[in-house]
């Protein structure tokens, strides 16, 4: 027999009493929890997913624009929708490690990755950063990668500080797709 609908908790068997949260399932979030796609060492050889994405075609790859040293891609991890990472082709670990024309494209990647989030998306502002070495937070530390991260205001509630969630209101496929039309020739 079926209990009457009530706004009041309902004793389920096996479960207990609900308590007054409501639950967020992210499932998709485990293939990070365990380390999926990580590198199984330093070298290109060993797994590195920024040396295997340009081999995908771009929807694949969640690639936005190539250039000749270096290419956009999203973030299959990101802190906020059109989190992209501007990764050189070359696996090098470090900044200083890049060369004088890897240098200037890096740079104008990222400044094209600022117009086109700005014009796709209206982001109010942006977090731009390498995290260089395992110390200092690089997830994959054996292939340097610069993140460029839209914001808005009001965009940090709750879910991440207490629920240690991200809640993005897009499919990564959808918004490559968007950033890729709004990317420009030159900057």
């Amino acid at each position: 027999m079926l209990a009457a609908m009530s706004d009041e908790p309902q004793p389920q068997d096996g479960t207990g009493v609900p308590d007054a949260f409501e639950r967020l399932w992210t499932p998709h979030r485990m293939a990070y929890i365990k380390g999926e796609n990580k590198p199984t060492g330093s070298g290109p050889q060993d797994g590195c997913p920024f040396c295997d994405i340009p081999k995908l075609s771009d929807e694949d790859g969640l690639v936005v624009a190539r250039g000749r040293w270096v290419y956009a891609v999203l973030n299959l991890y990101p802190y906020n929708s059109g989190h992209l990472l501007i990764c050189p082709y070359r696996h090098v670990p470090d900044y200083t490690d890049l060369d004088g024309e890897e240098t200037a494209e890096l740079a104008g990647f990222t400044q094209r990755g600022l117009t086109a989030l700005r014009k796709a998306s209206g982001a109010h502002g942006f977090n731009v950063g390498m995290n260089l070495g395992v110390v200092a937070g690089a997830g994959i530390a054996a292939h340097l990668h610069q993140h460029v991260v839209p914001r808005w205001g009001g965009d940090t509630n709750f879910m991440p500080v207490v629920g240690r969630t991200r809640v993005l209101p897009q499919l990564l496929r959808d918004t490559r797709s968007l950033l890729a039309g709004c990317w420009p020739a030159d900057v």
